[in-house]
């Protein structure tokens, strides 16, 4: 058919090898708990921009550069963050693109969290330590919606490529990356357990 498919938007959805990530985790699990009771200020933060869950996102946010077991979570990405440049066509200039911020998210039942992006960033991701059954996935927004005026709503049935949100599962020892422009949220929590992630931004500049 004469229909060409341009400005996609690409997610990169990936895991790490089980060998690598059943010791990773309980170490990950462990830090990020230890994390949140060592935090005042993070905790502080999150009681009045993340009610009721817990957030190091404006306190303790350079993760990789704290804790060897953060770090190794680094290197363990970075192949996959390199794969996602060259499938974006990305021209650093000569540039490295490297991880600037990563922080803890922890989400008891109910907690959301709200649609947002990731300013001043180039590729921004989530990994996942603990999806307990029932933990929501990761809703992706269409970037064309606040142009999309007198649009018909897409029927149920479409693919996704054709859906203006989409969900991705969230599954414990996998992630995603995508540009930081896209906007995204998690709707709230309804898994009996914590939902806890690591967020992550790269820059270039």
């Amino acid at each position: 058919m004469p229909i060409a498919s341009l400005f996609c938007t690409r997610i990169y959805q990936g895991h790490l090898s089980p060998r690598v990530r059943g010791e990773l985790n309980a170490k990950l699990l462990r830090e990020c708990r230890q994390l949140r009771l060592d935090d005042p200020a993070g905790r502080r933060w999150s009681r009045a921009n993340y009610a009721g869950g817990y957030t190091s996102y404006a306190s303790v946010n350079r993760m990789h550069r704290m804790s060897p077991t953060f770090a190794r979570l680094e290197r363990q990405l970075s192949s996959h963050v390199a794969r996602l440049v060259r499938e974006l066509s990305l021209d650093l200039r000569g540039r490295k693109l490297g991880m600037t911020d990563c922080w803890v998210n922890i989400m008891p039942r109910l907690v959301a969290h709200g649609s947002h992006l990731h300013p001043l960033s180039t590729i921004s991701g989530t990994y996942y330590v603990q999806t307990p059954a029932g933990s929501p996935g990761l809703k992706f927004e269409d970037p064309r919606i606040a142009r999309m005026m007198a649009s018909p709503p897409r029927r149920a049935s479409a693919a996704a490529r054709s859906q203006t949100w989409v969900v991705m599962p969230a599954r414990a020892g996998g992630f995603f990356l995508y540009e930081s422009w896209l906007r995204h949220e998690v709707a709230a929590n309804t898994g009996r357990g914590e939902r806890i992630s690591i967020s992550f931004n790269y820059s270039w500049f």
